[in-house]
């Protein structure tokens, strides 16, 4: 007899855990383990395969699963339950294999010393013994992950595919995780592993959201004492801590072994786990680089309880490696037939011996003038400084500078060598900045000393450098290593020794990492290939016909770049650009008088703050700006009566809004006399015009629960989401594997295609009108319907300055509710007086349940005006129940 088994008097107990999958094995013993009497061991496992059998399912695979320390099998629990749901539903059936290693769980206690070449022997006798034969799906979490490597890189004529979660093969840096080598430290060891449940409280607190008793009693239930808790100890006494630790040769080969494994591979993460940090998915990346990774923010070490992994991991499952082979990205990518393509920086090459201006920093005083010829030269040393400094092809570059000549020579000098270039609006705000550092994992922090305050107190990751030489003091405090000027200095000296830049990157080689707003959810970043951003300057320059001799003003961040790949000089105007609504119009015609140049690019909320500080420019402001030709603003839809304001200001000025987004920053376009001559018609939504050079649109209809499951296509008045494909869409999420393959869920073969998240439809003649988001759609007893119709609908009223419509209710029977910004501006957030009820409900088609009034509706950072439906709607939903609710923010 052994003492492996969960306990009759916890069958039954144990949440998620159905009494039917849990079998007992008997295993010959392995390695250096001779076995009890018989030569065998005892394992606990969860099984799947005969409630398969006896459910008629023909078996599709074999899932093996291992977790890691302190847990056991019930880690496995939801994958369990999801496969079984799946078989049932008729989908492919994989068996899962969930064991609890030795001295773990309720497999058997034995008095032999485990180390890892040990367990991964254990875990070799086990297969041999439960699936004999077939190809296995490894899967792994914590040690468990290195465990199950073990056995795959010793059998790679039986594995059919890797798939971890949160683990680790190599100590990242030559050190383990400090939590674990603080708890193998000699004097805490059996206190915290083994006399105490410490250990063991400690792991299951990092769950996020916390685990409920229930479930944290069932991970605690194979320990109870501290003899059952021998196996904990062992475990963290086995963590090879140092280069003489017995089990660190066999973790280096496990680590050498994975390089050579082409299975396919899969990582679901947990970016918050304080033991293996976003540091460690990098190594594993490293050595699987053609690894499907998705970072589930905010999930912890215990990934399993604190995000959705087992639908994700089955999704992937069935079709392996060619489960992706149809939408081709990054180097597999194809470009249009007879495309040439042309390097971002070849217009500043060209202009190399120009003395013209190329960018006027406007946050000087007096404004700083930087010629072609000085850009070239610094772009060109600081390329040199940065490739002497260790810097190589596909390091990834944080650049934390705000708009200006130090930006747009990093920005250049990191294309020019192939660095791939990361950048964050500041907008977002410290924490969502640093969650974007984070998940971008960047080699190098490039940026001003505010900038390097936070990367240090935060913690990012990455090499620091300064824009300007810092004080001894400074230097030490901050971390950084060098500043740009001594870049600069170090690649002229390297240049004039006679080294050489090396070729341009490629068309398909990363060239960089854009992060979103951050207004629908965690801020995402975007991967984009040297053509793909050579594809955004071309349809520019095509579609708004910008020359060299235009020249730009840009207050819109994602544009300040663009002047040097258009060969056109540009100017930044004075302003905070972690705050867009802080540009005047005054800061507006100082950067056209500067740099004279014909267009302007403002983001929606520079317009709203130009619109109202448009009394304090002088007559030669207004000349100045009667010079301007073309005025654009994208990111947000802006109103006509805006535009109208604007071409007020800029005469000359044809006002264009295009509709694009961080992932395909031109879409399509309309211009203010375009919106006027749609303005009879009674569409709903707001006109975005039609799709610019080599733009497509399609629409896939919404069903009657408000998915978007019709198949794409151009019919016109069809509301649904937007799929949108282009030249200059984007490659892929970073690190965001689940979210890429929704983007590109039914989408059309025979190109690149994105689902946008954006409700609208297409009229007769082929335009394209915006109605909300996809996440924001009502669904009414009418069936879905979307809210920016309603919306302006409800500003029509005059005593309404702006309007947010959301649902309240179960979802098929949801009522409509209007919340509004008033004139004038509401003193307290609550019901609406009747008098502006009686407006409102008169103004909009659409039957409303309540109106409420709010003094400021909330909005995204970097737009100011994407209004936080989802926020909005909770608030309305706890108000109306009767709940004394602060005002949605």
């Amino acid at each position: 007899m052994t003492d492996a088994g969960i306990p009759a008097h916890l069958r039954g107990t144990l949440p998620g855990l159905d009494p039917a999958w849990s079998h007992v094995v008997r295993v010959p013993a392995a390695g250096q383990d001779s076995g009890d009497s018989t030569g065998c061991r005892s394992w606990h496992v969860l099984d799947s395969g005969p409630v398969l059998e006896q459910r008629g399912h023909e078996i599709a695979g074999t899932v093996l699963a291992v977790h890691g320390n302190p847990t056991w099998s019930y880690l496995w629990r939801s994958l369990v339950s999801a496969s079984l749901s799946q078989a049932d539903a008729g989908g492919p059936a994989w068996r899962i294999v969930a064991v609890d290693q030795l001295e773990m769980g309720f497999s058997e206690r034995t008095s032999v010393a485990r180390d890892l070449s040990q367990r991964v022997a254990d875990l070799g006798a086990l297969v041999d013994t439960l699936v004999p034969d077939g190809r296995i799906v490894s899967l792994g979490h914590d040690w468990g992950g290195v465990i199950s490597l073990g056995w795959a890189v010793e059998h790679v004529d039986r594995l059919a595919a890797i798939a971890l979660l949160n683990t680790a093969v190599h100590p990242v840096g030559g050190r383990v995780p400090a939590p674990l080598r603080l708890a193998g430290a000699t004097g805490v060891l059996p206190a915290a592993t083994r006399a105490t449940t410490a250990f063991l409280d400690a792991t299951l607190a990092l769950a996020r959201p916390a685990l409920t008793p229930e479930v944290r009693a069932a991970y605690r239930a194979p320990y109870p004492t501290a003899s059952r808790r021998r196996g904990i100890a062992g475990f963290v006494a086995d963590i090879p801590a140092r280069d003489d630790h017995p089990s660190t040769p066999a973790l280096a080969s496990i680590a050498d072994g994975l390089r050579g494994v082409r299975a396919p591979a899969l990582a679901l993460w947990g970016p918050r786990d304080p033991i293996f940090s976003d540091r460690y998915l990098d190594d594993l990346v490293d050595r699987l680089p053609h690894a499907h990774v998705h970072r589930f923010e905010g999930a912890s070490h215990l990934v399993a309880e604190d995000a959705p992994w087992a639908p994700a991991l089955l999704d992937w499952l069935p079709s392996g490696e060619d489960r992706d082979a149809r939408v081709p990205a990054g180097d597999d990518a194809p470009r249009e037939a007879g495309t040439t393509f042309r390097h971002l920086g070849a217009a500043l090459e060209d202009r190399a011996d120009d003395p013209e201006v190329a960018i006027v920093d406007m946050s000087q005083r007096p404004p700083l003038r930087v010629s072609w010829r000085l850009l070239a030269r610094n772009v060109e040393r600081l390329a040199a400084g940065l490739m002497s400094s260790g810097v190589q092809a596909g390091d990834r570059v944080s650049l934390l500078i705000p708009p200006g000549p130090d930006l747009t020579a990093s920005v250049y000098a990191c294309l020019r060598i192939g660095a791939v270039v990361v950048v964050a609006d500041a907008g977002l705000g410290v924490s969502g900045l640093s969650r974007a550092v984070r998940g971008a994992q960047s080699d190098l922090v490039i940026g001003e000393r505010r900038g390097l305050t936070a990367a240090r107190a935060l913690g990012w990751p990455g090499r620091r450098i300064s824009t300007r030489p810092l004080a001894a003091p400074a230097r030490a405090a901050l971390g950084v290593s060098t500043s740009l000027t001594d870049l600069m200095s170090d690649g002229a000296r390297v240049l004039a020794e006679g080294a050489a830049l090396p070729p341009h990157p490629g068309p398909d080689a990363d060239a960089a990492v854009l992060f979103t707003s951050g207004s629908t959810g965690p801020a995402k970043g975007v991967r984009y290939s040297h053509a793909q951003l050579a594809a955004v300057r071309d349809v520019l320059a095509a579609e708004l016909d910008l020359t060299p001799e235009t020249g730009l003003v840009t207050g819109f961040a994602p544009f300040a770049l663009l002047g040097p790949a258009l060969g056109t000089r540009s100017a930044t105007p004075a302003m905070d650009v972690s705050a867009p609504r802080t540009l005047t119009a005054r800061a507006i015609a100082d950067a056209v008088t500067a740099s004279g140049a014909s267009t302007v690019f403002l983001s929606p909320a520079a317009i709203l703050n130009v619109d109202r500080t448009a009394g304090e420019l002088t007559a030669s402001d207004r000349h100045a700006l009667s010079g301007v030709t073309k005025l654009l603003s994208t990111g947000a839809p802006v109103s006509a009566r805006l535009l109208e304001s604007m071409t007020a200001l800029m005469p000359g000025a044809t006002a264009h809004t295009p509709y694009g987004m961080t992932e395909c920053l031109l879409v399509t376009d309309i211009t203010l006399p375009e919106i006027h001559a749609v303005a009879h018609r009674d569409d709903a939504g707001v006109c975005v015009g039609r799709p610019v050079h080599a733009a497509e649109v399609l629409i896939s209809a919404l069903d009657s629960d408000g998915a978007a499951t019709g198949a794409p296509a151009a019919e016109s008045g069809v509301l649904g989401e937007v799929l949108v494909s282009a030249p200059h869409l984007k490659d892929s999420y970073n690190r965001l594997w689940l979210t890429d393959r929704a983007a590109t869920r039914d989408t059309p073969g025979g190109g690149r295609w994105h689902r946008t998240g954006d409700v609208g439809h297409l009229d007769d003649e082929g335009r394209l009108w915006i109605e909300g988001r996809l996440a924001h759609v009502l669904l009414t007893h009418n069936g879905p319907l979307a809210p920016v119709g309603p919306e302006q609908e409800a500003e029509r009223a005059a005593v309404v300055r702006r309007a947010a419509v959301v649902g309240v209710g179960p979802d098929g029977v949801q009522q409509a509710v209007a919340v509004v910004e008033t004139r004038p501006g509401a003193r307290r957030a609550g019901l609406a007086p009747a008098e502006v009820t009686e407006q409102v409900r008169k103004a909009c088609g659409t039957a409303l349940a309540a109106v409420l009034v709010v003094k400021e509706l909330p909005t995204d950072v970097r737009h100011n005006s994407k209004i936080d439906r989802a926020a909005v709607a909770a608030w309305a939903e706890r108000l109306l129940a009767g709940d004394r609710a602060a005002a949605p923010r």
